[in-house]
């Protein structure tokens, strides 16, 4: 039996509860809406989609190069800036920063990158029209690269950027894989589009959380975790895509871990500006791609609720949290004249494009200049290296909720 004190103080929490409601200010509207972005992105995402309804998945199986010392299942790539030593032809290759070379086998890693182009455009079309034939069409090249044993690519990147007489496969080569990021997202959605079997998705996420445990427990996955630049930050956005895709609680902790233990202050400077990136031959580029990086990481793996896992508010001891760096960058997306330190080596005049940690940190921040800018920027790069590192081409499949 309730006693007077306890019912006289219930009965006015009731009364005062829809006056008080109408006290609490609304949650501001985001900046941008996944209705806007459609609108905006609709003639480019049925244009690249149409495209690519002709065309069939090309997995790793279709091609293979003499000098991987992995089966026909097995990722190979060879390392961007290695080359032939003019002092010792046949011998070892050596290191030129931020110089490709077009020599080095590259099929697998354009295969990745198209199957990251493909998948996402199919089902952003999906999402736009409901019309079923891009998400069978999405689907067929997700069965092609994880399920279908004649295609499909091993949960590993063992043999990924090799050195010729160095190495047979580095740790640095898990950034490959940083093309599937979207693709996961891509495959969140087709969950909800009924073109995969119970046992079909189930396999979906077997591959990628065997890939998810290589990435955490071989040499190569651990070499690359503990890398303090943007290798370091692409191997937490790849656990973070992988483990969220799969239900991985212990692996999202460890991503939100690294972010606030790790990757902020080994990577973010006083003034908001990446060092390690600043260093490279490729300093606006390499600012900009971890930036991006970044960003993605925290779109899936802050709580956004202003506790101790909201990384877009996590702040170090020096008052520094990650929209300092956006906006260190900020003036010279706006206006790349205004760039400080060293042109690029390759491809300066290639960038910016519609940078996705604009669009995120415009809309966790609700910072409206972010998103004024972003609407701004060319969606689609054009140059192959620039297109490399940029992994977030169909930014409505990160506004709409999964």
């Amino acid at each position: 039996m309730i006693d007077r004190r306890r019912f006289t103080l219930s009965a006015a929490a009731l009364a005062i509860t829809p006056h008080m409601r109408a006290l609490v200010p609304a949650a501001p509207e985001p900046l941008i809406t996944a209705k806007e972005i459609a609108r905006i992105d609709h003639g480019r995402i049925l244009k690249a989609a149409n495209d690519y309804l002709a065309q069939k998945p090309i997995t790793l199986t279709a091609s293979h190069s003499q000098r991987s010392t992995g089966g026909p299942h097995d990722y190979f790539s060879e390392g961007d800036y290695w080359w032939p030593d003019p002092k010792n032809p046949g011998g070892p290759y050596i290191r030129r920063d931020g110089l490709s070379n077009p020599a080095n086998f590259n099929d697998h890693r354009e295969a990745l990158i198209r199957l990251s182009l493909h998948v996402p455009a199919l089902t952003a079309a999906w999402l736009v029209t409901r019309d079923t034939r891009y998400a069978r069409h999405a689907a067929l090249h997700l069965r092609a690269w994880f399920l279908d044993p004649a295609t499909k690519m091993n949960p590993n990147l063992q043999y990924a950027q090799a050195i010729f007489g160095v190495s047979p496969g580095r740790g640095t080569g898990i950034i490959d894989t940083l093309h599937l990021i979207e693709v996961t997202r891509a495959a969140r959605h087709l969950e909800k589009a009924n073109v995969f079997t119970p046992a079909e998705l189930h396999g979906l996420h077997e591959w990628f959380a065997q890939y998810l445990d290589w990435m955490r427990t071989s040499k190569n996955g651990i070499e690359e975790e503990l890398a303090k630049n943007n290798h370091g930050t692409c191997w937490v956005a790849q656990a973070a895509a992988f483990a969220v895709y799969t239900g991985n609680q212990d692996a999202i902790a460890l991503c939100r871990k690294r972010f606030k233990e790790n990757l902020m202050p080994d990577q973010l400077a006083p003034n908001g500006s990446f060092p390690l990136e600043l260093a490279r031959t490729k300093p606006y580029s390499y600012s900009l791609f971890d930036l991006d990086v970044t960003a993605i990481l925290c779109q899936l793996v802050s709580t956004n609720d202003g506790s101790a896992d909201d990384l877009w508010q996590f702040t170090l001891p020096n008052g520094n949290r990650y929209k300092k760096a956006v906006d260190f960058m900020f003036p010279f997306i706006q206006d790349k004249s205004q760039w400080p330190y060293p042109h690029d080596v390759e491809y300066f005049d290639d960038l910016p494009n519609r940078q996705p940690s604009l669009l995120f940190s415009g809309l966790a921040y609700n910072e409206p200049r972010f998103i004024a800018l972003w609407r701004t920027l060319p969606p689609d790069p054009k140059t192959a290296e620039i297109i490399r590192n940029f992994p977030v081409r169909q930014p409505l499949l990160w506004v709409t909720p999964v």
